[in-house]
């Protein structure tokens, strides 16, 4: 069953119709674009015009490839146009009773060897199979917004479809530009199944007013790299759309975490449903538009709450390569920075740490020779904490472990002079317990910085219950100073990055132990798919398979959610002492330098 897939038809032609009818024209395909509306008929002509006529002026096709695409599309308003294709692609609403009568339809018009794919990304193929008179003959094609952009391709089995169904689709894929990646069928397939988990929790961290929804989407963009921040990219989406993709992971995980949150449905119902509607969790120009525009919720430019305190000289405990970077970045900034650690042998290998990285920079131009020598200058390293007696900002940087915290801030709170500012770098310890342990938890904040702290912008900025406002006042101070990105949040575990990564990387574990899919497919579908710059499983093995476990632990303790239950397959292999690139093998082996 050799299906050469030279004529498709693609029914629907909204902007994913009209997408993927442009990457088969351009590929070569003669494409019939169904849909019963004249105006989106129309609208996908124009649309095909206009992104072709871009790509000529771009160099990326010649006026001939554009003339030869466009002759190969045509328009109808009825499904006995796809009578002679091989394949056909639906891309109608999320609604089973539209696509069933779709695919009922098709069944009586079509040839018995044409292959009937779904682009749903949200609704049962199976389902919409066995309702088929050739249950062998379907499977789901889910491309990624904007279709000609995007690289991956979701083809999606069921346990009626023929393989070699879906190896004339998967060789169709290849021969687009696409990369596909076989999947079974379940809500979401890989990549949205992952990312509306994600999406959806960061919703609820909105709704709860545990941050703004600029510092959520702040937060992620600058801590993980990624292209959009969730609730603008929920905007893009479509609330309505996200709300329907979770209600069906919800239906069949049962997990707390695909229960929509109520301000999906509220949104939706109000029509406030994301750019096409011109506002969701923000404010567009205009229906359909790009730009967001302020609103009630926009916070005013320059607002900032109250006056802070004067910071010239930070200290910095720690000897590690965060403590060496973040008073890298002090020193650069301006600051007088004492370095100190547990001995004075330890202060000056990571005082050497900061030459190094201060040399590479010169190396690559990025700072002058007589800019490194006065930043090195401005450091000084200590054996003892005896050193911040002057300091204004004590930031320390030492062992994840809430009892060496305590000890170091006892510590400080001898030493630092009255009215200095008290700031611990933790990620996943409630700074509260730190702050208990001093005369003056008003004066102690988090200042959670990311690795390498030189090249990361962001620093979540975390106040407890008993943060004074000028000392919150100060460290944003001290972040614009820097050239640093903070953002608010409340001191509770995982805070706002964290909170919302770990669990996505628990489930991508998930999925793993479910024989879902390969850890190859898994990382390629969210890179291709979802924009992301690494994969969850060389990300894990990045960060540490003992580190993602502990943060894992720490959300699930204080979340009591099940669904943040570490995966058993992540246990494991800590016990097995296999923690990622650090010691050679995680979820994968690699090279020992």
């Amino acid at each position: 069953m050799d299906t050469p897939l030279s004529t498709i038809a693609v029914v629907g032609l909204g902007t994913m119709g009209t997408g993927i009818a442009e990457v088969l024209a351009l590929a070569g395909r003669e494409v019939i674009g169904i849909d019963i509306s004249e105006a989106a008929a129309l609208g996908a002509v124009a649309s095909l015009e206009t992104s072709t006529a871009r790509a000529v002026t771009r160099g990326r096709i010649t006026e001939e490839e554009r003339a030869a695409a466009l002759a190969r599309f045509r328009t109808a308003d009825t499904l006995q146009a796809a009578a002679d294709a091989e394949l056909v692609v639906e891309v109608v609403p999320e609604s089973y009773e539209i696509k069933q009568q779709v695919f009922r339809e098709l069944d009586g018009i079509v040839s018995p060897t044409t292959i009937l794919a779904t682009g749903t990304n949200a609704l049962s193929v199976t389902r919409l199979a066995a309702e088929s008179q050739r249950p062998e003959r379907v499977l789901g094609l889910h491309f990624f917004n904007p279709a000609p952009a995007m690289k991956l391709v979701e083809v999606v089995s069921s346990v009626l479809t023929a393989p070699p169904a879906v190896e004339a689709v998967t060789r169709l894929a290849r021969e687009l530009g696409k990369e596909p990646v076989a999947v079974g069928d379940r809500p979401g397939f890989v990549a949205d199944g992952l990312l509306f988990g994600y999406l959806n929790q960061a919703a609820a961290m909105y709704e709860a007013n545990y941050a703004s929804r600029e510092d959520i989407d702040a937060a992620m963009k600058l801590g993980c790299g990624l292209p959009m921040g969730p609730l603008a990219l929920l905007d893009l989406i479509g609330i309505d759309t996200a709300r329907t993709v979770l209600e069906a992971m919800y239906a069949e995980s049962h997990d707390r975490l695909h229960a929509p949150a109520p301000i999906l449905g509220q949104l939706g119902s109000a029509g406030l449903t994301g750019r096409k509607a011109g506002r969701g969790f923000y404010t567009y120009d205009a229906p359909g538009g790009q730009d967001v525009v302020s609103d009630a919720l926009t916070p005013a430019a320059g607002a900032e709450a109250g006056a802070g305190r004067e910071v010239a000289s930070v200290g910095v405990a720690g000897s590690g390569t965060m403590a060496s970077g973040i008073a890298e970045v002090f020193a650069k900034a301006g600051y007088t920075v004492v370095l100190a650690a547990r001995s004075q042998e330890k202060a000056d290998t990571a005082k050497g740490r900061i030459a190094k990285s201060l040399e590479r920079s010169v190396s690559k131009g990025r700072l002058s020779a007589e800019a490194r020598d006065e930043t090195l200058g401005r450091i000084t390293a200590a054996g003892s904490l005896d050193a911040f007696a002057e300091v204004d900002l004590a930031v320390e940087a030492v062992a994840e472990d809430l009892e060496i915290k305590q000890q170091l801030f006892a510590a400080l709170d001898k030493v630092c002079r009255p009215g200095a500012v008290l700031a611990t770098t933790t990620s996943s310890l409630p700074v509260v317990a730190v702050a208990r342990a001093t005369a003056r938890p008003e004066d102690v904040i988090g200042m959670h910085f990311f690795n390498p702290a030189p090249a990361m912008k962001l620093v979540e900025v975390v106040r407890t219950v008993l943060t004074a406002d000028d000392v919150h006042a100060t460290v944003r101070a001290v972040c614009a100073k820097i050239r640093k990105h903070p953002v608010d949040c409340g001191d509770r575990a995982g805070f706002i990055v964290n909170a919302l990564l770990f669990p996505y990387l628990n489930n991508a574990i998930k999925m793993v132990e479910e024989h879902y899919a390969s850890l190859d497919d898994i990382d390629a579908a969210m890179k291709l798919g979802g924009g992301y710059p690494m994969g969850p499983f060389e990300l894990l093995d990045v960060v540490g398979l003992d580190v993602s476990l502990a943060i894992e632990k720490v959300l699930h303790r204080e979340f009591r959610d099940p669904g943040l239950a570490p995966a058993p397959l992540l246990e494991h292999l800590v016990a097995a002492g296999c923690l990622g690139r650090k010691t050679g093998r995680g979820f994968r082996e690699y090279a020992r330098r």
